[in-house]
């Protein structure tokens, strides 16, 4: 069965680069650049995985992550934040999210995270 992420980040060229990536992997991603869209995303889409940019207008992808880690039906889905702020790793993680990725990344290592996580 194919495994489903979905991606916020409000930068559309990451957007697509991701998405793009992570559909070469035979995943099946879904992608948004708007954070109200996240939750009833989540509850449509049903993903395996949620990688959250941290800076986006409207509610930040920290708070978007406790939303989900606070779900009942989808609290166990791995969260990934992506960050330009790499001083604050440990405020990250206090969000509740599995991993965080520090822009600009590696889209190997993305692809190294996303997998360790989904298949954990």
């Amino acid at each position: 069965m194919v495994k489903r992420i979905l991606v916020l980040d409000d930068n559309q060229d990451i957007l697509e680069i991701v998405h793009e990536t992570l559909t070469y992997e035979n995943f099946e991603v879904k992608s948004t650049g708007e954070s109200k869209d996240v939750i009833p995303l989540v509850e449509e889409f049903d993903p395996d995985l949620v990688i959250l940019d941290y800076r986006v207008a409207g509610t930040n992808g920290g708070e978007l992550c406790r939303a989900i880690k606070a779900h009942p039906k989808y609290g166990n889905i791995p969260v990934i934040i992506f960050s330009a702020y790499v001083n604050h790793t440990a405020d990250l993680m206090a969000y509740g999210c599995d991993a965080i990725i520090t822009k600009p990344f590696d889209l190997t290592e993305l692809v190294e995270k996303v997998n360790h996580l989904i298949n954990s």
